[in-house]
Formats: structure tokens, sequence, C-alpha cells
């Protein structure tokens, strides 16, 4: 799956791949005796036109095959997303990650699964964008509804606007699609407002929590409770698929938010209780953006996985030595020590009370009061 790969000098590098997949296996999570780790495969071209069209997928493994050529037109061999030699079979094979994942919960094998190597939600159904070549979560949720499940939410907590699969999804009722993320005020891709419910068939399957620059755990996941467990219950899914993009740690240099492995972890423990609590604990992760390699990324993805197994990593737990070793002598980089960053995760419940002077609150606000009453909910008290 490193095969994912732009060159040396772009964020989006295969190390995290591999420190993620050291750093679990050290942990002992990959030896779980509920665990089982499988080789992804390249997704078909029927697969894959399942979401992205003909033309776009011939014209990924063109590019693929000659990385001198390029494709502006399409986003393939652009400063975002540079051409690179095999870069069809090794987007697909993202792809078809997440659709393994989606299959085995399909026939029953698994009740929740993970791919870390996916997420890749800016890509359009012809166009990729922001790193993202085929959109392997939008995949995944075709594949789940053309097997028979009836609606799906998908939760985004990446600190981008998860425009591409929500676009993919804007006009059908069956998915729910919710994007917690900077401001487009300050991140690309500039989109995912209060005010972007959804197309005219679905109004309200579109769910935006765009917070300010600068959000920190409190305000982030007070947001994330003020706004995803209320429409998830309230929607009903079948399942859920979600993404973990977790460049809004502080040390992520690609944006502007201020949250620790510690908030990500517990954003991570809510989606597994919601899963338990509305759909029988069916769930499907995916990794996301994330861009402070040896440090942050790891230690999120790991934590993740382990509590998708059921078996979640305390954050006082020391880094694996061998690890950290590891770190040092391949990429020359110190590692932390803990599994965690001794943050103070607190958050204030919004039933204690809304204030209109807040920029967080604003934003929350507006969320509630564009969707809460397409399903019967009170903005105000839920």
């Amino acid at each position: 799956m490193s095969a994912y790969n732009f060159g040396p000098n772009h964020p989006m590098s295969p190390k995290r791949l591999d420190l993620t997949a050291r750093l679990a296996r050290e942990l002992g999570i990959f030896g779980l005796p509920q665990v089982t780790v499988t080789e992804s495969y390249v997704a078909a071209d029927d697969q894959l036109a399942m979401v992205h069209t003909r033309d776009y997928i011939a014209a990924v493994r063109h590019v693929g095959e000659d990385p001198t050529r390029s494709d502006p037109s399409r986003g393939l061999g652009t400063e975002d997303d540079p051409a690179f030699a095999g870069m069809h079979e090794a987007s697909a094979r993202l792809a078809g990650g997440s659709l393994l994942a989606a299959e085995a919960i399909l026939g029953g094998e698994v009740l929740r699964a993970v791919n870390f190597g996916g997420g890749m939600h800016h890509a359009f159904p012809g166009k990729a964008s922001g790193f993202c070549i085929y959109n392997d979560t939008a995949l995944a949720i075709t594949k789940l509804l053309a097997s028979g499940v009836s609606k799906v939410a998908y939760i985004d907590i990446d600190a981008h606007h998860g425009d591409g699969t929500e676009r993919i999804f804007w006009d059908d009722p069956r998915v729910l699609t919710i994007s917690l993320h900077e401001s487009g005020m300050t991140l690309f891709p500039g989109t995912g407002f209060a005010n972007d419910i959804g197309g005219p068939n679905a109004l309200g399957s579109a769910v935006n929590v765009a917070v300010p620059a600068g959000t920190s755990d409190a305000g982030w996941l007070r947001a994330f409770h003020a706004v995803v467990p209320q429409l998830v219950e309230a929607f009903g899914p079948e399942i859920i698929v979600s993404q973990h993009g977790c460049d809004s740690h502080r040390d992520d240099e690609l944006t502007h938010l201020n949250t620790s492995v510690d908030g990500q972890r517990e954003a991570a423990l809510s989606i597994a209780a919601l899963a338990e609590k509305v759909c029988g604990g069916r769930w499907l992760a995916t990794g996301g953006g994330g861009y402070d390699l040896y440090s942050a990324v790891p230690r999120i993805w790991s934590h993740l996985m382990a509590i998708v197994a059921g078996k979640p990593v305390p954050l006082r737990t020391a880094v694996p030595e061998a690890w950290r070793t590891y770190v040092a002598e391949k990429y020359g980089h110190v590692a932390p020590l803990l599994m965690g960053d001794d943050a103070d995760t607190w958050w204030r419940s919004w039933e204690v009370g809304y204030n209109p002077s807040d920029a967080l609150d604003r934003t929350v606000m507006a969320t509630r009061k564009s969707v809460f009453p397409l399903y019967g909910l009170d903005p105000w008290f839920d």
C-alpha cells in the first residue's frame, strides 16, 4: 500500500503507513485473537466505476503509465496530485482495502473493519483532488448500498471538509454525511458550511460543522457531541463508515487546529459507542489526512485500530522501545515516549448552554438550526 507515493517532498508520505503498521504490531494489536490482518487487492475497473467515470479511470491509468504526462483538467499531474509510475494500481489498491472491509462486514465475517490507508475523501467521480485519486470511502458506501444496506452514516473528522464523498451522495437520502472540519474560510477546499445540507431529494443528508481555526480539544469535542450523536441516532443507519484524518492535531503543519492524540482517541471511542448503540456495532473505519508522520499519525491510527478491536490502548501506555529505535535509526527523528499527549480533553456539553459571542458556538448553532428541524430535533435543546 505504500506504493501510493507522490514523491519524497510530498506531505502524503508512505512513511506514515509504514510507521503506523509497525507501531500497531509492536503494541500487539495485530496479534489480538479477534484481529485478522488481510492483504488488500487492486480494485477492478468495474468496481471503481461504481463511483468514478470510465474516462477518468482510463486517464489515471494513462498518466500512471508515463509520469511525464499530466491531465490537469482531471487533477492528475498537479502540485497536489503529482503523477507517479503505477498511480492507477497504487490508488486502486487503497480503494480495494475499503471494498474488502465492506465485503467482510457484509459477509458476516467481521463486525468491524479498518483500512487506515484509506480515507481519500477529496476525490470526485471524474477528478483527483487534495492528494486523493480514487474515493475509497464512497466506493465502500456504494458497495454497502448495492448489497442491500438501506442507510449508511458517514462521519468525517478530518481537518479538511470531506467534499468529494459529500458531493457523491449529495442527493441520496440513503446516506447521511457529517463532516467536522476546519472552516473553509481558512483551509482547503474552502467548502462545507452550515447551509450546505444536501440536494433537493435529500435535504438534511449533508451536515457540516466548520469549526474556527485554532479550535482545541474542548471546542472540537463539544462540536462533535453537539451534532453527531443526535443526528446519527435520528437517521438510524445500518452501519457507520468513518474517516479519521488526524491532521487536526496541533503539530500538523498543513492545518490550523489544535487537537491532541487524546482528543482524537476520544472521538474514535465515541463513534465506537455510537455504532454499538445504533447499528449493532457495525462499523467501517478509514484513515485520511495526517502529516505529523513520526508522532501523531501512527499513535492516533494505532488507537483507532485498538478501539475497533475492542481493546483500547491506555493513553499512559509507553511507546514500545523497538518502535522508537526504528524511528530514530530509519528516519532520524525522536519518537514520543507515551501513547498520549497528556492533554486535557474536558469539553462542555451543549446542554449546559449556548454562548452567542463564542465563534465555535455560533458555528455549532448554525449547523443545528440548518439540519436539526429536518429530523424533528430542537436546535436549541435536542
